[in-house]
């Protein structure tokens, strides 16, 4: 039986649920920043996993979407949308294959640190007859992956630039350490310092004769800043979109609109509620979800699959079968543990989405 037209008071829980006014509100909001700042927005997906939801961001003025992970891109191009940033390392014979096989039916980017690499992703395009987008990443702070700024990033773009098959597009960096700053203040130069050593690289590489097209950073928690930055051509924040309680914390003024909707199945205790949803359904690992409607919450300990409320003071009004939703702590961590994501407006659901990218980790 179809869901859509329920009334939300009748969806079995747990379930994942947006809020559709908000959500394109904040889409709305978080294009005009980045038309105000002259850049180009390229959402990541890897918390989303909605090709609709990308859809929107494409028709709010968005060029393109970011993937984390090859199979990411291969859902949103079945999808149909064509401009595509792997913002990670693709490497191996078989992901190989499958990427320059990918570039055949849009324009798939990906992302190097590795000269060999390059050369594995050069010769498998240029026997499949593509011409694939290539960004070296460059580590600005966070030590992850990327290369160092300055000349390593210099030598690395000119062998993607002289190998046949890749297309030489520019540079990526993610300044993520910046986040673990609470102070928006103090984070701001952080940032700053961060996004110098990647316009830096990319003016070397342009000093030496290479085009750079793309200079790609800017996730949640630092896009207010990097946006703003010269040198920078797009941003990569998607997460913003879900006004999330790790987005709050972040300082980014989106509101929250992705919700997990449970219910209460056992009150052991006057002082205590328990929930049918546990970390398989709402976890609590980065950010603690909060409740809409529930005063007096003193913790959330979340086990597999319940979900502990422990109160300040003893509340005989919550019953079993009473449900509540819980802003979602952080969308990254939970959005890829459900199987549909329920569209709802004014309280209907309007729309069931299946999260398509659910478990394409390869």
């Amino acid at each position: 039986m179809s869901e859509v037209g329920l009334d939300k008071r009748e969806l079995d829980t747990p379930a994942l649920w947006v809020d559709l006014d908000t959500l394109a509100h904040n889409i709305h909001d978080l294009a005009g920043t980045f038309a105000e700042a002259g850049v180009r927005w390229r959402p990541h997906v890897k918390g989303i996993k909605v090709p609709a939801i990308a859809h929107q961001a494409l028709a709010a003025g968005a060029l393109g979407v970011t993937c984390a992970k090859l199979g990411e891109a291969e859902v949103m191009v079945a999808a149909g949308i064509t401009d595509i940033l792997i913002a990670n390392q693709v490497a191996g014979p078989k992901k190989v294959s499958r990427l320059v096989h990918l570039r055949q039916q849009a324009d798939v980017k990906v992302a190097v640190d590795d000269a060999a690499n390059v050369a594995e992703l050069g010769r498998a395009a240029a026997t499949r007859g593509v011409k694939l987008g290539v960004v070296v990443e460059v580590d600005i702070g966070l030590q992850r992956a990327g290369v160092s700024p300055g000349q390593e990033v210099l030598a690395l773009s000119r062998a993607v630039h002289n190998t046949p098959g890749l297309c030489y597009e520019g540079l990526m960096g993610w300044e993520g350490h910046a986040r673990a700053e609470a102070d928006l203040d103090k984070r701001r130069p952080v940032i700053e310092e961060a996004i110098d050593l990647l316009v830096q690289s990319a003016e070397l590489v342009r000093g030496d004769g290479l085009p750079v097209r793309i200079v790609s950073a800017g996730g949640t928690g630092t896009y207010h800043v990097t946006a703003f930055q010269p040198g920078v051509t797009e941003i990569q924040a998607g997460g913003a979109i879900f006004g999330d309680i790790a987005s709050r914390d972040w300082g980014v003024d989106t509101a929250p609109c992705l919700f997990v909707r449970t219910m209460v199945t056992s009150r052991p205790a006057p002082d205590r509620i328990i929930l049918d949803a546990g970390f398989k359904a709402l976890p609590a690992w980065h950010n603690t979800p909060e409740p809409v409607g529930l005063p007096g919450v003193q913790s959330l300990r979340m086990s597999a699959e319940h979900g502990t409320v422990t109160l300040i003071r003893p509340n005989t009004g919550v019953q079993v079968g009473d449900a509540f939703d819980f802003v979602v702590g952080y969308g990254d961590e939970t959005v890829c543990l459900h199987d549909r994501l329920y569209g709802i407006r004014d309280g209907t659901v309007e729309v069931v989405w299946a999260i398509e990218g659910r478990g394409r980790i390869r």
